[in-house]
């Protein structure tokens, strides 16, 4: 299997124990769970296999750590890389932005050479507007722990065995 890196930001934890979830499926050694607030470029670039995970804030604005890391990826080259991404956000409440952040990370990664893999579809959800939705369908797994927490186990599940066969 190829060297996988997990990186998250959470204000909240959420998306922690979704990227802890994620890589104990895949197998991914612990060390390769990192929060993106402590992690650097070099850090990313020594993985062959990104996982990026993300919850969105306010009006469709990146998560805290992710906004402080946001412009270290400015010359950034990730081509040869496969890039999967995850977000965290409240579909009801915030019905206009859900998974903003991902779609915004999702557009500077794809822009600086990453195969993208892992989208998923958008049916189950109840939203207005998604900067993360392209062709339908979401640029990676949608979660939402605030109004459908007793799906994150399934949906996560059945991420991993697509992404398994996409790595």
């Amino acid at each position: 299997m190829k060297n996988i890196g997990i990186f998250w930001g959470s204000e909240t934890g959420n998306t922690r124990a979704a990227a802890e979830m994620i890589g104990q499926s895949l197998g991914v050694p612990s060390s390769n769970i990192r929060n993106i607030a402590s992690a650097t470029l070099d850090d990313l670039a020594a993985f062959d296999v990104l996982i990026i995970g993300t919850s969105t804030w306010g009006a469709g604005e990146l998560q805290g750590d992710w906004d402080s890391f946001f412009p270290k990826l400015n010359g950034a080259d990730f081509s040869g890389k496969s890039v999967a991404f995850f977000g965290l956000g409240d579909q009801v409440i915030y019905a206009d932005y859900f998974q903003d952040a991902m779609g915004i990370l999702y557009d500077e990664f794809a822009a600086r050479g990453a195969a993208v893999v892992g989208a998923w579809p958008d049916e189950g959800y109840e939203y207005t507007y998604s900067r993360a939705v392209r062709d339908g369908v979401f640029v990676g797994l949608a979660l939402d722990a605030d109004n459908q927490d007793d799906l994150t186990a399934s949906r996560i599940s059945t991420w991993v065995a697509q992404l398994q066969g996409a790595f």
